[in-house]
């Protein structure tokens, strides 16, 4: 009998797709390295455990899996090895389509580092033969409070440039649309955004006006961003990241708003202010 098999569902992303196929009655196999973190389950759902570099764990938890939601691994220094490793054991284990979470405007020579991580996980998929649909998540708008400091200051060198963020809900029914029907997305690539591009001044100014908290934006150079950084003891490549979301802004490769979200789901694309008034 088919089944879905959703990865990361201990993550707040795959957690949020199991909660809706487990609506839809659907029969999941949730595959998550601390699979303890899932109780209790959805109904219709049973746990195994599975790092993304273990080919044989991973064969196993995908073997006669219909349809894999693939969320992609923590960022790592090896993240993209053990996606190849995945996508193999995915295609070992006769999976009959993956749904892969990429990142928006994925590219090889993408202004975010990460970015290109993700089109070569792409074309990895593309390699293997697997049936496929990638959704390219814009930046998440539920992180974009994280990104204030403890001073109440968003930093990073973004400039003027827009972000078109996109709600995890909204990502989560986009992506259980494709899930429970994969054959009409089959070789289709989604950007998924929110429904307006805003600039980081603009985002600071919606948190003010729906937290009562002050928020302000401050554009910092180059070296600024790496040295306002260096506190965090971090590892240079993520780093590199960190600070290359912030140019990607600069750059308009995050600006361009999609009607995906509501092809895909039948409902608008969620606004930051309605986002911040649900929590």
């Amino acid at each position: 009998m088919a089944f879905i098999v959703t990865t990361g569902a201990s993550g707040r992303l795959g957690g949020r797709v199991a909660a809706r196929l487990a609506a839809a009655g659907v029969r999941q196999r949730l595959v998550s390295r601390q699979p303890g973190r899932l109780a209790p389950l959805p109904a219709g759902a049973h746990a195994v455990g599975a790092d993304y570099g273990d080919a044989g764990a991973v064969r196993q938890a995908l073997e006669g899996a219909s349809t894999v939601l693939f969320v992609s691994a923590s960022e790592s220094a090896d993240r993209l090895d053990r996606h190849r490793t995945f996508v193999a054991a995915a295609r070992d284990a006769g999976v009959g389509h993956l749904v892969y979470i990429s990142f928006y405007g994925a590219a090889p020579q993408a202004t975010f580092t990460l970015a290109r991580d993700h089109w070569a996980t792409e074309q990895c998929i593309r390699d293997s033969g697997l049936p496929f649909t990638f959704l390219r998540d814009n930046l998440y708008a539920d992180f974009l409070p994280g990104m204030v400091g403890e001073d109440g200051v968003i930093r990073g060198p973004a400039g003027d440039g827009r972000v078109a963020a996109v709600a995890q809900d909204d990502i989560a029914d986009a992506a259980a649309a494709v899930l429970l029907d994969p054959g009409a997305h089959e070789g289709a690539t989604y950007d998924l955004t929110g429904p307006q591009a805003l600039t980081l001044d603009e985002v600071a100014a919606t948190l003010s006006g729906i937290t009562g908290r002050e928020v302000a934006y401050h554009d910092e150079t180059l070296a600024e961003a790496y040295e306002s950084r260096r506190c965090y003891d971090a590892p240079g490549w993520q780093v590199e990241a960190w600070v290359s979301t912030y140019l990607a802004i600069a750059a308009g490769e995050l600006e361009a708003v999609s009607d995906a979200i509501p092809a895909l789901t039948g409902h608008p694309a969620t606004t930051l202010e309605e986002l911040l008034s649900r929590e």
